[in-house]
């Protein structure tokens, strides 16, 4: 049922308090994998100024791991006592059924495998027809969707020393399988981010669906079969509210700009492993994001926010044809029904909540930055923004950020972000105050010497033990498994 004004005024009030990152440090040590150390005293909490007003990279003592070492081998820069190992790389490492591995790495999500090793579904964001790639997702037999399509996803088992035990597919002919979201129920849901339909782009399937894929159990995903209910758009990112069962999703797209979408599931739905491909396609209901302000008036878009700690309230409006058969989802909407938002990217779930990245907005927003971060609570039906990186002077210097994009809540504190902006490329962190810090820089130059160029990251995300941060850098499509002296990021103490 819709928010009134009231239930909304009363909401905000506790949800404005503070402007804490990622919640204060002893919710996120209630998190699923949180490193249990106790946390100081941080004292009350404070209206933190966000990422682009940290001050630089590291620049308090207590955060971050310090400075960024250049890399002799002219892949990853690193803080002092931190090192990688390559996992995967395209062109170069195999797959068990002997072709090389898929280029363009994308959304990953990790999951505790045998013997203590880690398994890792790895998105290889890959659009068109196979014939445009050198290295598409091989087509494993009974597990292909669409066999024009090039994309798909691979699983990857790591040793607890960071050594590939082996890789092999989960799901092939899907197409630009950009993020995705690990389930409560140890599955991982490959987002496709087109709109191509049969006939189009030399596709003989539809596409623009999310697919689940299991990685303890290939037979499961045997006959790929698109997740209908969740819509047909271009999707980003997906997270589960494991007590209320919906979905919530995240749609990267212009011209209008996109959407975030929650799925409730039909009356009596119990979720689990394979679960979701049983339902009819229409089963449940999807719908958009509508927020406004405090004063009840309607935001139409997500860049009209200007200050960290503005929050909104949000209500839902169903959406009229969720498989777009004639019109994209995002334009089947007037003006003044939802809240759109310029390329919605990453999302993680913690704290109860969903943390959602809105990477950029330019001259298709009613406001132009260079990144938020939100955090939507579903028991008070409210939106805050976190994080607001201002519009960047000078991507090319190192220090400046731009372009969230990949997200993960860290067991240390805080948030860790992959940056997809212009320029340089960097891993970064965030605590829990607003401050940031490196974590890795992107040294491989794919452009020239005159003209560098540096991939973005993808797929920031740790181990179950939380030792080890995997991560990878996109073109030509390269899985990092990163250790250190990981310590605990605490708030700011003045």
């Amino acid at each position: 049922m819709p928010l009134t004004r009231r239930d909304f005024a009363k909401r905000s009030a506790f949800a404005g308090a503070g402007v804490a990152l990622a919640g204060s440090v002893g919710v996120l040590a209630t998190a699923p994998g949180a490193i249990a150390e106790a946390a100081p005293d941080a004292g009350p909490d404070g209206a933190a100024g966000g990422a682009d007003a940290a001050g630089g990279h590291g620049a308090d003592r207590g955060i971050g791991y310090g400075p960024l070492i250049p890399d002799p081998e002219g892949i990853l820069a690193l803080p002092a006592g931190f090192s990688y190992k390559i996992v995967t790389h395209c062109g170069v490492t195999r797959l068990d059924s002997g072709e090389f591995t898929p280029s363009n790495h994308d959304g990953t999500g990790t999951f505790a495998g045998r013997r203590g090793t880690t398994l890792l579904v790895n998105n290889h964001e890959l659009k068109g027809p196979r014939a445009d790639w050198p290295h598409p997702v091989p087509l494993a037999e009974g597990l292909v969707y669409d066999p024009a399509a090039s994309g798909g996803c691979t699983i990857v088992e790591v040793a607890k020393d960071g050594t590939t035990v082996g890789e092999w597919v989960g799901i092939a002919g899907t197409s630009t399988n950009c993020a995705g979201g690990t389930t409560p129920w140890g599955t991982w849901l490959t987002c496709e981010e087109s709109e191509h339909k049969a006939g189009e782009h030399g596709m003989t399937k539809d596409h623009g669906y999310v697919f689940e894929v299991d990685p303890h159990d290939l037979k499961a995903g045997r006959n790929p079969k698109p997740l209908k209910a969740l819509g047909r758009y271009a999707h980003e990112a997906v997270v589960v509210d494991p007590k209320r069962g919906h979905l919530y999703l995240t749609e990267d797209a212009d011209q209008p700009n996109g959407l975030l979408y929650r799925w409730t599931p039909p009356p009596g739905f119990r979720h689990g492993r394979g679960r979701l491909r049983t339902l009819d396609d229409n089963a449940g209901v999807l719908a958009a994001f509508k927020c406004f302000d405090s004063g009840g008036r309607f935001v139409d878009d997500l860049s009209r926010a200007t200050r960290t700690g503005t929050v909104y309230g949000v209500d839902w409006v169903e959406v009229p044809d969720r498989d777009a058969r004639t019109v994209p989802v995002r334009k089947q909407f007037k003006d003044g029904e939802i809240t759109r938002a310029r390329k919605l990217e990453g999302m993680w779930w913690a704290d109860g909540g969903a943390y959602i990245v809105s990477s950029y907005a330019r001259a298709e927003s009613p406001v132009r930055h260079d990144g938020q971060v939100w955090f939507y609570d579903p028991k008070r039906r409210t939106l805050t923004l976190k994080v607001l990186l201002g519009v960047n002077p000078d991507p090319g210097e190192d220090g400046a950020l731009d372009g969230p994009d990949n997200i993960t809540v860290s067991p240390y504190g805080g948030l860790i972000i992959a940056e997809d902006g212009e320029g340089v490329q960097h891993l970064f962190g965030t605590t829990d105050d607003g401050r940031s810090y490196p974590i890795a820089r992107n040294e491989l130059n794919i452009g020239t010497a005159d003209k560098p160029e540096f991939s973005e990251f993808t797929g920031p995300v740790f181990s179950p033990d939380g030792r080890t941060l995997f991560a990878n850098i996109q073109e030509p499509g390269i899985m990092l498994a990163i250790t250190g002296p990981w310590k605990r990021q605490h708030r700011h103490r003045p």
